[in-house]
Formats: structure tokens, C-alpha cells, sequence
């Protein structure tokens, strides 16, 4: 059976909690149900289907269960390790302080972009089908990469960092 991650957009410990989640996914019939982290990246089980009929269900089932939905992206598993052996910043000559994050998109995007996009030390660096590499420096002012992100690609993605989705493909 494959293993699937779905990320969740806006999920943090204060608005949901994981092992609600989890039993959410579980009352969907997904198996093999494991959160990772708290913020909101849920690894599952489930029988061979697109991506967006498991978004589709995952949503429903949120909103059965936990009387809320929150902005649902699914990846098989053995997509984010091609992810990760890729290795797509090695190109990219970062400062040692960069933060590496990666942002999912339902589809690609349909403008074509010119890349790399920079703002107040933030930079959209490549895309690759749904995936979107980005960094930052982090500075007083903020997350201002999610401000280009959202921008860029609007609000209906999710991005967690390089870190996050290792430890994501591992689950």
C-alpha cells in the first residue's frame, strides 16, 4: 500500500491538535497513521489514488470530525525522497545563515516565471513541477519569504522548511 504525506496549511498546536488529526485520518480509513511534528504534516497509508481524490477526502473528513478543514496538499512519500536526492540547492551558493524551505502547490503554476524572484533577502530559487526552493535570511522584519510566496503563487500552497520535510519522507 503506498505512504503518503499530506501537509496541512496553518496548523499549529494552537488550532488543532495532532492526536485529534491522527484519529481523523483514521476514521477516513487510512492506516498507518503517524504526525510529525506539530505542525500539521501527517503521514498515512492509504490505498492507490490521485493526489487530489486524497486531498479531497482528507478535507471532508477534517471538516466531519474536527468541524473545521484546513488547506490540504498530499505527496507520496517517494516523491519527497527524489525530492531530497535531488538535492536542489546544491546549485545555489546561500549564506551559511540561509533557511531552506520548500512550498507545495496543488498544480503548477501557469504563468511562467523568471527566476530567481528576491525580495528583502528572501528569494524564490527554482521550481520543479509543484515544488517551489526558496530562502531567506532571517531579518527583523520577519517571514518576509512568505510575503513573496503568497505573491507569487497566492495563499492556497503550503511551505515547511528543508528540515521538515526529511524528517516528513522519514515518517
Amino acid at each position: 500500500m503506498p505512504r503518503y504525506l499530506a501537509f496541512l496549511r496553518g496548523v499549529s498546536p494552537m488550532n488543532a491538535r495532532m492526536s485529534e488529526l491522527k484519529r481523523c485520518f483514521e476514521a477516513a480509513g487510512f492506516t498507518g497513521v503517524r504526525t510529525v511534528l506539530s505542525s500539521g504534516n501527517v503521514a498515512f497509508d492509504a490505498r492507490a489514488a490521485s493526489e487530489a481524490a486524497l486531498e479531497r477526502r482528507i478535507e471532508a473528513a477534517m471538516a466531519t470530525h474536527l468541524d473545521r478543514s484546513f488547506h490540504t496538499i498530499v505527496r507520496p512519500t517517494d516523491a519527497l525522497h527524489a525530492l531530497i536526492e535531488a538535492t536542489p540547492y546544491a546549485v545555489f551558493d546561500l549564506p551559511t545563515n540561509a533557511k531552506r524551505v520548500v512550498t507545495f502547490l496543488r498544480d503548477p503554476p501557469t504563468a511562467n516565471l523568471s527566476l530567481p524572484i528576491e525580495l528583502d533577502g528572501a528569494g524564490i530559487l527554482a521550481m520543479h513541477g509543484r515544488e517551489v526552493f526558496s530562502a531567506y535570511v532571517p531579518n527583523p522584519r520577519g517571514p518576509v519569504f512568505m510575503t513573496l510566496i503568497e505573491k507569487t503563487f497566492g495563499t492556497d500552497v503550503t511551505t515547511r522548511t528543508w528540515d521538515t520535510v526529511g524528517k516528513c519522507a522519514k515518517a
